[in-house]
């Protein structure tokens, strides 16, 4: 990875809807130098996906709440029920297993305190 491949990251970071035109452009390259860039920083796994930003206050979501989670059973049955039952939900916007207390991070997102309780 170059200097260059990194200005392509930057570029993308901060707006991933940038045309190949635009991208090359403010990166220095011509279009077909840039779009080869990114098609491998693509297929090596360097830029794994591209997502949309949505307002959460927009779709009725505008209450967030940060949870730490701690199970009662640490084994396996208990932990994959639990995993699939939480990323099954759609209020659900992030699911981390940390090591040590508590187990899990979640960052939920609801309407408002009512539907949090």
């Amino acid at each position: 990875m170059d200097s260059l491949d990194r200005a392509i990251i930057a570029e993308l970071e901060s707006d991933g809807r940038l045309t190949n035109v635009e991208l090359a452009g403010r990166v220095g390259l011509t279009p077909g130098p840039c779009l080869r860039r990114v098609q491998r920083l693509e297929a090596d796994g360097v830029i794994r996906g591209y997502r949309a930003v949505i307002d959460p206050g927009s779709i009725g979501r505008s209450f967030e709440v940060l949870l730490d989670l701690t199970l009662e059973g640490q084994d396996a049955t208990t932990v994959a029920r639990f995993e699939e039952t939480m990323t099954g939900l759609d209020e659900v916007r992030e699911l981390r297993r940390l090591f040590g207390t508590p187990d899990y991070f979640a960052r939920v997102a609801v309407e408002d305190l009512d539907a949090y309780e």
